[in-house]
């Protein structure tokens, strides 16, 4: 690329204000993806092409993120070179204001590395906070942050061993939201991990009171549409005594998404994309100060 560079960005966002990750359809006025205010903020840098972000993980509306990841190519002038990483994340947060997103790294990367292909892993985290009869009851910091639930507890012991069922490979269509690419994507995928844990409040240490959080966390290379979301609200189900373990099984091996219990999906407003893991084996000068395993971890 004459005069240009492709660049790998991570960001964060809180999702409420935000049509997903990636760029809302035109004929949404005035609802905006994050990849949209994106592409406005990198306008702004004023480059020579057509700026076009291409967004690793894709996110539903409301739903936040800890670290997602895009590339893109910028062209300069023959008179300007390429941008430092570190101007370009300084720049990007000044052009973006008020908005809720933030770049956290960038790093300069190979003309053909693609943010969503090479991709080895994602992981997201949902989190619950129990024993909250409604959203005003929760430190400010929480609001829209978490799923809060009367439940003062919930049976773990049960979730952690219907989240072992979820593990490994296998065909998750029950577990995957009716889409336009339903029958393009196959329902095949390997989750590597599925975790229940304890968690906290964001300000756990300053609030008047303890509020019981718990997280689920879940790893694969990717997932199906709303297919966290659905394992989560299963899950939370199990812990409620509303699904029995046997009956999580046999709503896995249905492999049909009528199968899924209506009214159980868990909000968007609990979910955390957390990382996004790349390994560039061989390609030791993709990054900048990657670990000697070429590993770049997002958080």
């Amino acid at each position: 690329m004459h005069n240009g560079a492709r660049y790998l960005i991570f960001f964060q966002y809180i999702g409420k204000k935000y049509r997903g990750a990636v760029k809302a359809p035109s004929n949404q006025l005035g609802w905006k993806g994050v990849q949209d205010h994106l592409e406005d903020a990198i306008g702004k840098l004023k480059p020579l092409n057509t700026v076009s972000l291409s967004v690793s993980s894709r996110t539903d509306t409301g739903v936040n993120a800890l670290s997602n990841s895009a590339h893109f190519d910028l062209q300069r002038r023959k008179d300007k070179p390429p941008f430092t990483a570190e101007i370009l994340v300084e720049a990007l947060n000044f052009n973006l204001g008020a908005e809720q997103i933030r770049i956290t790294r960038a790093h300069r990367v190979p003309d053909d590395f693609h943010a969503r292909f090479r991709a080895q892993s994602r992981t997201y985290v949902y989190r619950i906070a129990l024993g909250i009869s409604h959203n005003s009851k929760l430190p400010l910091t929480e609001s829209d942050l978490c799923w809060n639930l009367r439940d003062k507890k919930l049976d773990v012991g049960a979730m952690r061993e219907a989240a072992a069922l979820l593990v490994g490979t296998q065909d998750f269509s029950s577990f995957r939201a009716v889409s336009s690419d339903i029958h393009i994507i196959s329902p095949l995928k390997t989750l590597d991990v599925a975790t229940v844990e304890p968690g906290s409040s964001f300000v756990s240490a300053h609030f008047h009171r303890e509020i019981p959080f718990w997280e689920l966390t879940f790893t694969a290379r990717s997932f199906l549409y709303k297919q966290v979301r659905r394992m989560t609200g299963a899950l939370v189900a199990v812990g409620r005594g509303q699904l029995s373990v046997p009956q999580l099984q046999g709503i896995l091996e249905a492999r049909d998404s009528l199968s899924y219990p209506r009214g159980i999906v868990a909000p968007a407003r609990g979910l955390f994309l957390t990382r996004v893991d790349y390994k560039e084996t061989g390609e030791e000068a993709a990054f900048d100060s990657i670990s000697p395993q070429h590993t770049v971890h997002c958080y």
